[in-house]
C-alpha cells in the first residue's frame, strides 16, 4: 500500500506534526511543481525534499555543497533504514561505481553528489539509466554566492536538469537568502513558476551581543571564562587565525578543539564526532564547519572576526539554540577585520563580484556597528520587518564590553567570598552556593534578599544562610566600579 507523508513522517522520523511552512513545499513537489524554500536554521529544511523522495518513484540528486553536509545527512537517513549514498571526491573509484550502478538499478532513493560531478564522466555515463524525479539543491544560497565566482559548476544545474529526457522537479531550500539572492537562485537554477515560501528569519532564543574590545583575545577569554559547562563554537576567519586562537587558549588551560578545510578528512570526521559527542565541548573552526550539521545544544557562538555577509553571520550564529532554548551568539568585531575584508574584495578581478561583495560588507558592518538593535538590522538585511528594539541584544540590554568583564571580575570576588566562608564553615563551597548561582549572581546583581531568590536554583535556606554577605560584596563590588 502506497504511504502517505503522514505515514513517512511517523515511520522514518517519528514526528506526528509537520513544522510550520514544511508541508506547503512538500504538496508543491508532489504536484510537480519547482519550489524555493527558505527556513530558519533547524526549521526542518531536509524533511522538505526527503519526504517527497520517498514518495515519488524515481531516485531524487541531492546536490550539497560540502563532503561533511553529505556524510551527516545519510548517516541520519541510513539510521532510519532509508537507502542514501554519496558520490564525493573522497570515495575510491570502486566505491562510487557500486553506488551509480545501484542508483540505476532503483535500490537508491537519495544521491547526494557535489555540483563539480554533474559534469563527470562516470556520472554521465550512468545520468541517462536514472529515472530522476527530483533535483533538489540544499544550501541554495552557495548558488548566489560561490556560483559566479568560487564553484561555477553551480551555474550548470539547471542547464543538467534541461539535458535528461524527462525534466524532474527542482527543488532549491536554504536558511537565508536575501531578496536579491532568492532572485539569482530562481534565475540560475532555472525554475519555472516556482513556489516560493519564505519562513520567518528571526530566532527568539538567540541573544545577540555585539562588542568592540580593544584586545580580543582577553575578551575571548572573558566569555569563555563563564561558559566553560556549555558546548560552544568560536568562529575564526582563516585557517592560521583558527589554530593560534586554539593554541592560545590551550595554553591558557582552556581545553578547544580545532577545525578547518585543512585538515584530513579523517581528522574533520574525528573532530566532528567528538564535538557532536559532547567528548568536546568548544570548537574554534572557520566556516568549514556547521552547514547542515545538528548539534541542537550548542548554547553559545562567538564570532572572533567578522564574516564579511549577513548571510553567513546568520547562517553561523544560527547554530546556537537548535534546540529552542536561550543561547548567545556574540560578534568581536574591529577595524582591522574590515579593513581586511576591503583588501581581499579590491583584489577580486571580477567587477560584479567585487560589486555585491562591496554591497554585502557595508550591511556587515551596519550589524557589527552596535549603534541599532542587532536583531533588526540582521533582519531587515533579509526585508523582513521588524520592531525598532528586540529586548534581546546588547544595543537594547545596554551590555557592552565593560559589563561583560565587570562580570567576569564580580564573579571572582564572589568565588574567593565563597572559598572563604567555605573555609569558615568547615564545608564545601557548592553547598553554599553553586558555580551557576555565582555566574548568575555576577550577571544579575542582586542588591537584595527578593532579588537573589528569584535566581534560579537558590534555595530560601542558603539565601537565609549565606545571602547577606554575598549582597554585600556586590553592593560593595558596585559601589567601587562606579
Amino acid at each position: 500500500m502506497k504511504q502517505n507523508k503522514y505515514d513517512i513522517l511517523r515511520r522514518y522520523f517519528g514526528c506526528s506534526t509537520f513544522r510550520k511552512g514544511q508541508e506547503p513545499l512538500i504538496d508543491a513537489v508532489l504536484s510537480g511543481r519547482d519550489v524555493l524554500g527558505i527556513l530558519p536554521t533547524g526549521g526542518g529544511k531536509s524533511f522538505c525534499y526527503q519526504i517527497p523522495a520517498l514518495m515519488l518513484p524515481g531516485i531524487t540528486l541531492v546536490i550539497s555543497p560540502l563532503i561533511s553536509l553529505m556524510n551527516d545527512q545519510i548517516r541520519t537517513l541510513k539510521m532510519h533504514g532509508i537507502p542514501a549514498e554519496a558520490v564525493t571526491s573522497a570515495s575510491s573509484r570502486e566505491m562510487r561505481t557500486r553506488v551509480l550502478e545501484n542508483a540505476a538499478r532503483g535500490k537508491v532513493k537519495l544521491l547526494y553528489l557535489a555540483p563539480e560531478r554533474l559534469k563527470s564522466r562516470e556520472f554521465l555515463r550512468i545520468a541517462g539509466h536514472l529515472k530522476i524525479s527530483m533535483i533538489c539543491v540544499d544550501e541554495a544560497h552557495c548558488v548566489s554566492k560561490w556560483g559566479r565566482g568560487f564553484r561555477p559548476d553551480y551555474l550548470g544545474i539547471g542547464g543538467f536538469a534541461e539535458t535528461l529526457a524527462f525534466r524532474p522537479v527542482m527543488a532549491a531550500f536554504t536558511a537565508t537568502a536575501a531578496p536579491a539572492v532568492r532572485e539569482d537562485i530562481v534565475r540560475l537554477l532555472g525554475l519555472r513558476n516556482p513556489f516560493v515560501l519564505v519562513s520567518g528569519f528571526d530566532r527568539p532564543n538567540l541573544y545577540y551581543g555585539v562588542l568592540h574590545p580593544k584586545n580580543k583575545y582577553d575578551m575571548l577569554k572573558t566569555l569563555l571564562s563563564v561558559r566553560r559547562d556549555v558546548p560552544g563554537i568560536i568562529y575564526c576567519d582563516t585557517r592560521q587565525t583558527t589554530e593560534t586562537v586554539a593554541d592560545k587558549l590551550a595554553a591558557d588551560g582552556i581545553p578547544v578543539l580545532p577545525y578547518h578545510a585543512g585538515f584530513s578528512a579523517e581528522e574533520r570526521e574525528k573532530a566532528e564526532e567528538y564535538f557532536l559527542s559532547g567528548k568536546a565541548r568548544l570548537l574554534a573552526a572557520t566556516c568549514a564547519f556547521g552547514m547542515g550539521i545538528d548539534k541542537p545544544d550548542v548554547r553559545f557562538v562567538i564570532h572572533y572576526n567578522m564574516p564579511g555577509d549577513p548571510e553567513s553571520y546568520y547562517q553561523e550564529a544560527g547554530r546556537a539554540g537548535r534546540d529552542g532554548l536561550r543561547s548567545e551568539c556574540f560578534l568581536l568585531a574591529d577595524h582591522r577585520d574590515v579593513e581586511l575584508r576591503m583588501r581581499f574584495i579590491h583584489e577580486m578581478k571580477n567587477p560584479l563580484l567585487r560589486q555585491m561583495m562591496l554591497a554585502d560588507l557595508a550591511e556587515m558592518r551596519r550589524i557589527a556597528s552596535g549603534k541599532l538593535c542587532i536583531r533588526h538590522a540582521i533582519l531587515k538585511s533579509f526585508g523582513e520587518d521588524s520592531p525598532s528594539r528586540c529586548g534581546n541584544c546588547s544595543f537594547c540590554t545596554g551590555n557592552t564590553d565593560s559589563r561583560e568583564a565587570s562580570s567576569d571580575e564580580l564573579l571572582k570576588a564572589l568565588t574567593s567570598l565563597r572559598l572563604r566562608i567555605s573555609k569558615e564553615k568547615k564545608i564545601l563551597p557548592f553547598r553554599i552556593f553553586s558555580d551557576g548561582n555565582l555566574r548568575d549572581m555576577a550577571e544579575r546583581r542582586p542588591e537584595n534578599l527578593m532579588d537573589l531568590l528569584c535566581i534560579e536554583g537558590i534555595s530560601a535556606i542558603s539565601a537565609i544562610k549565606y545571602g547577606a554577605d554575598f549582597i554585600a560584596e556586590i553592593r560593595a563590588y558596585l559601589a567601587y566600579s562606579l
